[in-house]
């Protein structure tokens, strides 16, 4: 393990201020056997679907062919000839047979690779029809019934600004976005501005701020005014800018791209992304988007014709995500990066008599990535639900948008139950999402759940009985542990206030006692895990 990433494992509280000679002495005293790999170069890539997109047309269901056959006379995609429908696997079980749509053959390539899964369903509890409502409640990780999560606060943000603490200093966006002028109110921290930076409509090669029209030094003196308060955002904007600038350029001309796209938005927003992980850039999250898919009218081109809007879109985001996995795979990048497509609602079940789809709910969504466990996730939408009582719309989620998101921070990024929580939390539940992981999204090769975190939530029971005396505690450099049965050997784990795995070992018992020497700890609570054959326990432990 590097030590970077050893040092990246702990809190910004809690850190391990080791030196190179310190942890060589600490590796001779304790039996590492921590396997988590290197996390910290891992990034997502986020693919925004703006305008809705018809997920009924993307991925059609075909043990209900003939029912959305019948809801979309005209704009159906066919079950035969030129233009039918790919089919996806014969070997999924019948309720999760799907056909998707012709101009998705990057997918169906990236599929049969086991690089592509599909999320069916997905949405949120109360589903907002409005654009801009539910762009906001994506962005901020709300639900569609309060705002209890931020709503002047992105959850990418409040995630980098406490998963990230130790780099919010650095020369380096932790996020950039591509592809709309508009700034993403997604990476706006709830404590921490300039997390992020927009490149749009610059040159990354040459990157510099357009802000800079200013010219000069700012002015001494900002009057207290609502004028003097934008100012004062546009010269903290501009300073960040320009301190992100030099990385940027750095490594978008140090990189390089290993395979050809196509000549369109997309693939050049994703053409770019790849380049600046080629050439070394640390940015976490990156955000791409591609708009157009608000498709009320003409979304195919005639009666029959499956030509038309959602075609060409669908086109360009297949290829786009095709060459950008084989780009990353070409360059031997591709175990630390996973993309995420998303749209902020799906289209009605019933077409709309203009060779459209008027505003729905649920959409699917599409993981894709060498780490990603190809396959699908979910059932075929039940079209039943779909009557003229509820407006022809498909109701039922199956996965809360922030399911998604909490298993891929947890199980690829390696973030900690109360770093998600800190990013959005279910306020109708009052639980947390990371009781609801998706099972299987992340292969278990590229996965650092299982033994590297420990849920500091629901693990630590300060009522149980333990088999286990741990003291002194508070500890200085040492913990003893005193047996209340016989053992012949235990597996102990050392979390931080996290819940991050920092050390763990096998002992011996003696006597039934054990001695573990944890020398250079910071003060703080950790959470000390014992395994002695059948019992599992935890106890928290503060270091003075």
């Amino acid at each position: 393990m590097k030590r970077r990433n050893f040092i990246k494992l702990a809190t910004a509280t809690s850190a391990l201020g080791l030196m190179p000679f310190e942890l060589n002495a600490l590796l001779k005293t304790i039996d590492l056997s921590i396997d988590c790999g290197d996390i910290s170069n891992r990034k997502l890539v986020l693919v925004n679907l703006v305008g809705g997109n018809d997920g009924l047309n993307t991925a059609i269901p075909l043990n209900n062919y003939d029912v959305y056959a019948n809801l979309r006379p005209t704009i159906k995609i066919p079950n035969s000839g030129a233009s039918s429908f790919i089919k996806l696997d014969k070997t999924l079980a019948d309720d999760q047979q799907l056909g998707l749509h012709p101009a998705l053959t990057g997918f169906k390539s990236l599929y049969d690779e086991g690089e592509l899964r599909i999320l069916q369903s997905v949405g949120y509890p109360s589903q907002n029809k409005s654009h801009f409502a539910s762009k906001d409640i994506y962005s901020t990780g709300n639900d569609g019934n309060s705002w209890n999560n931020g709503k002047n606060s992105g959850w990418i943000g409040r995630f980098m600004e406490k998963y990230y603490p130790e780099q919010l200093e650095e020369a380096y966006p932790l996020g950039v976005q591509i592809g709309s002028t508009k700034t993403e109110l997604g990476f706006h921290g709830a404590e921490e501005h300039g997390l992020s930076i927009n490149i749009t409509g610059q040159d990354p090669a040459g990157f510099f701020t357009e802000i800079n029209g200013l010219g000069g030094q700012p002015p001494a003196n900002i009057p207290n005014s609502h004028f003097g308060t934008e100012l004062a955002y546009i010269i903290d904007v501009n300073k960040t800018s320009n301190k992100y600038s030099k990385s940027i350029s750095d490594a978008f001309t140090k990189g390089k791209n290993a395979t050809s796209y196509e000549d369109n938005n997309l693939s050049n927003q994703l053409k770019t992304v790849a380049k600046l992980i080629s050439g070394g850039l640390q940015s976490k999250v990156y955000l791409v988007s591609i708009g157009g898919f608000d498709t009320h009218n003409n979304q195919n081109q005639d009666n029959g014709d499956i030509k038309g809007k959602h075609h060409d879109l669908l086109n360009e985001v297949s290829t786009a995500i095709e060459a950008f996995v084989k780009d990353l795979n070409e360059q031997s990048l591709s175990d630390d990066v996973v993309g995420l497509t998303y749209s902020e609602f799906g289209r009605k079940a019933k077409e709309n008599g203009n060779l459209g789809t008027d505003h729905g709910e649920i959409a699917p969504m599409f993981l894709f990535g060498k780490p990603v466990n190809g396959g699908v996730s979910g059932t075929n939408v039940d079209l039943s639900e779909a009557t003229s009582d509820n407006n022809y719309q498909l109701e039922t989620v199956q996965y809360d948008y922030r399911q998604t998101v909490t298993t891929l921070l947890q199980d690829f990024l390696g973030a900690s139950d109360s770093i998600i929580d800190h990013a959005f939390f279910d306020y109708t539940t009052n639980k947390s999402f990371t009781a609801v992981k998706i099972a299987d999204i992340i292969k278990d090769s590229h996965s650092i759940a299982k033994g590297c975190i420990l849920s500091t939530d629901t693990d630590i029971k300060s009522n149980e009985r333990k088999k286990w005396l741990v003291y002194p505690n508070p500890f200085t450099d040492k913990l003893n542990l005193s047996a209340i049965e016989r053992f012949s050997k235990i597996v102990f784990k050392l979390y931080n206030n996290d819940g991050k795995l920092l050390l763990s070992g096998e002992k011996e018992v003696i006597d039934n006692t054990v001695l573990i020497e944890v020398p250079y700890l910071s003060s703080g609570l950790y959470f000390l895990q014992i395994q002695s054959g059948s019992n599992t326990e935890n106890h928290k432990i503060f270091r003075l």
